[in-house]
């Protein structure tokens, strides 16, 4: 993989789009390259929420959602240089991985709403 963020939409979502300082709520799946699952918002039975833009989750993502719709599903092909650099997560991801996600947007809530 090199390193640079790339990109797939599986579908375009219709609903409110993802911009910078949004609360999101998503479902995703996170896999090494190797293939191997390292997390899934689907098997913990909940999803996922976070403020995105700002710093709070990694880099791959605060870049890669941008854009999205509601509705919309979305493959992430984050380098380590985005996601956890030298960093070892938990005892699921190594340093220096680059990580691929799959992510749908159930939801986006902005200071407007």
């Amino acid at each position: 993989m090199d390193q640079q963020l790339k990109i797939e939409d599986l579908h375009i979502g219709n609903g409110k789009e993802v911009v910078r300082g949004a609360l999101i709520t998503t479902h995703y799946t996170g896999w090494l390259e190797d293939g191997s699952k390292f997390e899934s918002s689907h098997d913990k039975g909940r999803p996922f929420q976070c403020v995105i833009g700002t710093g709070r989750v990694i880099k791959g993502w605060d870049i890669g959602l941008m854009g999205m719709k509601v509705g919309g599903k979305r493959k992430l092909w984050v380098p380590a240089a985005l996601a956890y650099g030298e960093r070892q997560i938990g005892t699921r991801i190594p340093p220096h991985s680059n990580l691929l996600f799959e992510i749908e947007v159930l939801e986006v809530l902005t200071r407007d709403d």
